[in-house]
């Protein structure tokens, strides 16, 4: 492709919403162009990077052994109402009615549609295994579209779901995906993690995220330094923790605290330390609309040195099988009307004073002793608590891990990193095709719903996914295998005939070889040429300039700016090339 016959219009203006680089670069590069607020369109050397992307996912996908399909943009809301989620997922689901006043909804993702699909057609065990995927348009109505194609309201996605007769069959195909993800990702060329994750709106259980490390990420992945162990920040566990401050031991009474409700303060009042202080978060569920209850209080109790991991919390509610929607801070008259006092909540005659089926105990609290907590008596709190001496207590995961947390399966230490989520895979189970009533026949003739898999790429996140782990100060850097072409001929000077004639026929030459190649031939300064090859971030360059008289030529490697002389032979530049891809 020549330069001056295609269409790249770069800038040197940056853009003054876009925050991150990988913003700036693929709009001042020409890759993309906002029409509105969280919808770009792809440009020419947009559409080629995407296109690669698609390529690489679709073969491996294939070699997986998943079929392709192309589900509709739009889904009739029945679908998604015989689910639940028309009203659980929120606004961010774009909802809207036809001329004849049906109702549909622009999907997010597609369960529904496809769990659909298997109910029409699949009546057997004997159709099974079967994993359908797309690479197709989806739309999320973020509340703040942000950060360019990283978080906008209209994405490309690669989705995938497939269908078994058991847990197991399940189980080697979610493997198959994991394996199948950490190939496309290698082949794209980047930095990544796999870490455990929390399975949010799609529902489900055995959730895996796949990360590119990057610093500008949205998501805290938490990462040991001794083992393969990584996890979204959401999801993540760790030892049960220990301590060298020595333990308040005291027997079992209450104690006078006048104005004493804040950790920092019982800490400084009883010279102990945090880790011995049993903590009361106090939080208000919303519930689900269809269960028309009105919200309830619930009560976390954790070491008053950690922090509650709200997802977890839900998470756990929800096990519980409480059907909350979220959960808010409860407000001082909330707590004030459950007959409590802020700061002076603990766990005894908690559960008859509040009537709540809801009081959870974080894992790490399990049998622990000699703990100081409230009273539930204003200005009191009770010293010499012994855990184990209480019935039917529910514990459960409710911690927010901090750095140098042990990690849960080795003896080494938890650190955070920033992470860009590519990739997410779950194991849904019956989620969706018991609700939908898509069944088959098993081997015994009994009717049995689906087991479901799920499994998502964010094809159009990977074009800034990238740049962001790549990219430097002076503009694009693609991997070798996503870059829009990977030669540029950056021809010096267009009055030069020989300088013409010779990039013409190493064009040429390298069209033939089947070498991705853009011939530079606008009549533009050689400075002005050389910043588009720096910002677009074409894999090599090789500058046509005055060395041409010495018959040499440099050839330039964009990622590092590597630079080197060589020998004007277009037959050596080709084999060089082919070596060095």
């Amino acid at each position: 492709m020549r330069f001056s016959q295609f269409f790249i219009p770069t800038t040197k203006e940056t853009p003054k919403d876009a925050v991150l680089k990988s913003h700036q670069y693929l709009i001042r590069g020409g890759y993309i162009h906002q029409v509105g607020s969280g919808i770009y369109n792809f440009l020419p050397l947009g559409k080629r990077v995407l296109d690669k992307i698609s390529k690489i996912i679709k073969e491996e996908m294939d070699r997986a052994g998943a079929i392709e399909i192309m589900m509709g943009f739009t889904t009739p809301a029945e679908l998604w109402k015989q689910t639940g989620r028309y009203d659980k997922y929120g606004k961010e689901l774009l909802r809207f009615k036809d001329r004849k006043d049906n109702e549909f909804v622009l999907g997010p993702t597609c369960e529904e549609t496809v769990t659909d699909i298997a109910k029409n057609f699949i009546k057997s065990y004997k159709n099974l295994p079967l994993n359908l995927y797309q690479i197709h348009l989806k739309f999320r109505d973020e509340v703040r579209p942000r950060f360019g194609l990283m978080r906008g309201r209209e994405f490309v996605m690669k989705d995938a779901y497939s269908f078994h007769s058991s847990y197991e069959d399940l189980n080697k195909e979610f493997e198959n995906m994991h394996q199948t993800y950490q190939r496309i990702f290698h082949r794209l060329g980047l930095d990544f993690r796999v870490v455990d994750a929390d399975s949010g709106a799609i529902g489900g259980s055995g959730s895996k995220e796949f990360m590119v490390l990057a610093d500008c990420g949205e998501d805290t992945i938490a990462i040991c330094n001794q083992c393969d162990y990584a996890s979204n920040i959401e999801a993540a566990k760790r030892q049960k923790r220990t301590t060298q401050a020595i333990a308040p031991k005291a027997e079992f009474a209450k104690f006078n605290t006048p104005n004493i409700s804040s950790v920092k303060d019982l800490c400084e009042f009883f010279k102990i330390d945090a880790f011995y202080i049993l903590k009361a978060v106090v939080k208000k569920i919303i519930f689900l609309p269809e269960s028309q209850k009105e919200s309830a209080l619930a009560f976390f109790f954790l070491r008053g040195d950690d922090e509650l991991e709200e997802t977890k919390a839900l998470n756990v509610l929800n096990n519980f099988g409480a059907g909350a929607l979220e959960i808010v801070d409860a407000t001082q008259q909330d707590i004030r009307e459950a007959q409590l006092f802020e700061g002076f909540i603990g766990p005894y005659a908690l559960k008859n004073l509040t009537q709540s089926d809801f009081i959870f105990f974080d894992e790490d609290l399990r049998e622990e002793r000699d703990l100081i907590c409230g009273a539930n008596e204003i200005d009191k709190h009770f010293v010499g608590v012994d855990l184990s001496t209480f019935d039917g207590l529910k514990y459960a995961d409710l911690a927010k891990i901090k750095e140098g947390d042990l990690c849960p399966h080795c003896e080494g230490v938890i650190a955070y990193k920033k992470g860009i989520e590519v990739g997410h895979i779950f194991k849904l189970a019956d989620r969706y095709s018991k609700d939908m009533n898509a069944v088959f026949l098993d081997s015994n003739g009994k009717s049995m719903p689906f087991i479901m898999g799920c499994y998502g790429i964010g094809v159009s996140r990977l074009l800034p996914a990238i740049l962001e782990q790549k990219s430097d100060e002076l503009g694009c850097v693609w991997s070798v295998t996503t870059a829009p072409f990977l030669v540029d001929i950056i021809l010096s000077n267009t009055k030069d005939d020989r300088q013409v004639d010779f990039a013409n026929l190493l064009y040429e030459k390298l069209q033939k070889d089947s070498i991705e190649v853009l011939l530079d031939d606008r009549n533009e300064r050689f400075g002005f040429k050389m910043k588009d090859f720096e910002l677009i971030g074409i894999s090599f360059g090789i500058i046509v300039g005055k060395e041409l008289e010495n018959n040499q030529v440099e050839l330039v490697v964009r990622d590092g700016m590597q630079k080197q002389v060589i020998s004007a032979d277009i037959e050596k530049i080709t084999t060089l090339i082919k070596e060095k891809l």
